[in-house]
């Protein structure tokens, strides 16, 4: 594919090119691995150097970017024009509509058209499922389930009895919808009753849900997780929480039951968030920080306890201080207590 129809393509304005329809592009590939058939991108300023040595064939960087001698491709969001580019080249598999033999679908569960069952799926009672649904193998849909048109299941994708999927969802390999969640009462003798998680999820349009994650079933009522909401790898969603829309929830994090999160909330990596806490809109977390406390709206906090970032980063920048800081200290004590003696 020539550069003018990429430009054209990722919406972004081409430059440093002679003769545009002669430079053909035949994939993408990262900064250090590109070639010169190869299209690439930089979206972090700290690969800003290695714009002048790479070997790739045009890069797509921002409008303000430094000017440099290679094709460039200019757009105010190299990321996602870097995310059209790699659409171009790629082919996702395509699957034909059709049931396999060994796929499992009681009488009373409903299929829209153009569905694709994959070996060994099993589709229990009165399940419903909307038009142009692929399941691959292995996926299991309980009984009562609800699911929109355009579902993906890849293998091993199951999903509990009565939940209700929106359209357009995707569940990556193992991912689990409605699992029990975590309920136990003590009993009088001091023993752990299971409570039963009488309630659903509910998961609506447009969200993923990747490999391994779990979105548990809420004891009554349900758990909720809103349009366009994106739930990374090894992912933990406890029961009853509420997840707002276009939430991005990174790989590990951990939310306790009964958590009510607003929208466009981030979560970086192995987040932590304690139970009943209230999260505002436009917040972010960043990784590996705890949070026991509910947080306002547009806010960034880090650490754990969770606090505001400015004030970790500067609590952060004073570790390495410490132990000159102990010196300083166990000095000045000496020095007074010979002085007070």
């Amino acid at each position: 594919m020539n550069l003018v129809d990429i430009a054209s393509n990722i919406k972004a304005t081409l430059v440093n090119v002679a003769n545009k329809e002669n430079i053909d592009i035949i994939g993408v590939a990262g900064i250090e691995d590109a070639n010169s058939n190869q299209i690439t991108f930089i979206a972090n300023k700290k690969y800003t150097p290695m714009a002048n040595v790479t070997n790739a064939g045009a890069i797509i960087v921002s409008p303000d970017f430094p000017q440099i001698t290679i094709p460039t491709l200019r757009t105010k969001n190299p990321y996602f024009a870097f995310a059209l580019a790699v659409e171009l080249f790629y082919q996702s598999p395509q699957y034909e509509s059709g049931i396999h033999t060994t796929a499992i679908i009681h009488p009373s569960a409903k299929i829209g058209n153009n569905a694709h069952i994959g070996a060994y799926v099993v589709i229990d009672a009165d399940v419903k499922i909307g038009n142009n649904a692929i399941l691959l193998s292995h996926v299991v849909i309980y009984r009562g389930v609800h699911i929109g048109n355009d579902f993906f299941a890849h293998s091993h994708a199951i999903v509990r009895e009565y939940c209700s999927l929106g359209n357009h969802v995707t569940l990556q390999n193992s991912a689990i919808i409605g699992s029990d969640g975590f309920g136990f009462a003590k009993n009088d003798n001091g023993q752990w009753h299971k409570i039963v998680q009488s309630g659903i999820t509910v998961i609506k349009d447009n969200v993923e849900v990747q490999a391994n994650a779990c979105v548990d079933r809420s004891t009554i009522g349900q758990t909720y997780i809103g349009c366009g909401v994106k739930i990374d790898n090894l992912v933990q969603i406890g029961h009853g929480s509420k997840i707002g829309e276009n939430d991005m929830l990174c790989a590990q994090v951990g939310i306790s039951g009964s958590t009510a999160i607003g929208a466009n909330v981030i979560l970086a990596g192995q987040v932590g968030i304690a139970g009943h806490c209230k999260i505002g809109d436009d917040v972010i977390v960043t990784a590996k920080s705890g949070v026991s406390g509910d947080i306002k709206s547009r806010k960034i906090v880090s650490g754990i306890p969770a606090i505001d970032n400015k004030l970790w980063l500067r609590i952060s920048a004073a570790y390495k201080c410490l132990p000159e800081m102990i010196k300083i200290i166990r000095k000045l004590t000496k020095t007074l207590s010979i002085d007070n003696h």
